[in-house]
């Protein structure tokens, strides 16, 4: 079985219950998956990214046991074990599991955004999460211009959420 098809297997299990984690993670995934092929990354850089996006709110489920809160700060603590056992499991190169587990523990962090691999995971996790928040225009121009680096994200940005035909709400 391909490796990535494995992984998804495991993580609809480990969130089984709970359909809009699944559905998130498959979004991020597929951004990345779009923006790594759109900006023409090499392999390697590919096989973290897109790897990364399948576990990266893996902490969410022991967050919300242990603290009774889902949120990215705790999903930092909690995500980095529970991914680095399930990609061992899975026998990823070591390389490979060492920097998924880095991504997981940094994917809320904005600052400082250091490779290919995680610019890209923030960015399709943004497109998401703004999504999925109705985010209105002001925080969403905010993220573009401070976060934003790709030129594939920037664009989907623009197409999805900055169209001057679209009707986007306001901050609330």
């Amino acid at each position: 079985m391909d490796r990535d098809l494995a992984l998804l297997t495991k993580m609809f299990e480990y969130d089984q219950g709970s359909p809009k984690r699944i559905q998130h993670m498959l979004k991020v995934y597929g951004f990345v998956c779009y923006i790594c092929a759109q900006e023409k990354v090499d392999a390697s850089i590919r096989l973290i990214a897109e790897t990364a996006a399948i576990v990266h709110d893996i902490g969410i489920r022991p967050s919300l046991a242990k603290y009774g809160r889902g949120n990215g700060y705790y999903q930092q603590i909690e995500g980095p074990a529970r991914a680095e056992a399930m990609l061992r499991e899975l026998h990823y190169p070591e390389a490979v599991i060492q920097r998924i587990v880095y991504l997981v523990a940094h994917h809320h962090t904005f600052t400082n955004i250091e490779g290919l691999d995680y610019q890209i995971l923030v960015e399709a996790d943004f497109l998401v999460n703004l999504y999925e928040k109705n985010m209105g225009r002001e925080p969403i121009e905010s993220v573009l211009h401070k976060v934003f680096r790709t030129a594939t994200g920037k664009h989907l940005m623009q197409q999805m959420f900055l169209d001057p035909v679209l009707e986007i709400p306001t901050s609330q």
